[in-house]
C-alpha cells in the first residue's frame, strides 16, 4: 500500500482504475503517462538502498516527487519488464523522470546533481521555484 508523506513525497496509490490499467494494458504507455503527470517521478522498490537515497536527495532539494513502488503495485512486474527495456540495462531501479522525461538511475541523476544540470531540469519542470 502506498501513503501521502511529507518527506517521500507523493505516494500513488494504485486505484482501481489505475491498476487495471496496467493490467493487459501496455506497460509502457502507462509508464510514459505516469511519468506525464508529475513534474518528478520515481520509479522505486520500497526496500531498495539507492531508491532510498535518490527520494531522500529530492526532498532534501526541496522537491515533491510522485514515487511509484513498483513492488507494492499488483502489476510491478510488468512496469519493471518495460523499464528495463527502456533504458536497455539490468539494473533498473530508482528510475527518474523529469518534466516527462526520462532521466534515467541513480547514476545519471547523481551526474546531473555533480555537474549542475540538475537543478535547471528541475526548474525547468516546475519542480523547484528557488
Amino acid at each position: 500500500m502506498h501513503y501521502q508523506t511529507a518527506s517521500w513525497g507523493s505516494y500513488v496509490a494504485p486505484s482501481r482504475s489505475n491498476a487495471m490499467v496496467g493490467v493487459g494494458g501496455d506497460p509502457l504507455e502507462r509508464i510514459e503517462r505516469l511519468a506525464s503527470e508529475n513534474a518528478v517521478v520515481i520509479f522505486s522498490i520500497s526496500s531498495c538502498c539507492m531508491c532510498h537515497a535518490i527520494k531522500r536527495l529530492f526532498c532534501g532539494m526541496g522537491v515533491n516527487p510522485a514515487v511509484h513502488e513498483l513492488d507494492e503495485d499488483p502489476s510491478g512486474k510488468d512496469l519493471e519488464r518495460a523499464l528495463i527495456r527502456l533504458l536497455g540495462t539490468s539494473s533498473v531501479v530508482p528510475v527518474v523522470f523529469i518534466g516527462g522525461k526520462l532521466v534515467g538511475t541513480m547514476d545519471r541523476v547523481m551526474a546531473c546533481h555533480i555537474n549542475g544540470t540538475l537543478v535547471p531540469l528541475l526548474k525547468e519542470a516546475g519542480a523547484l521555484w528557488l
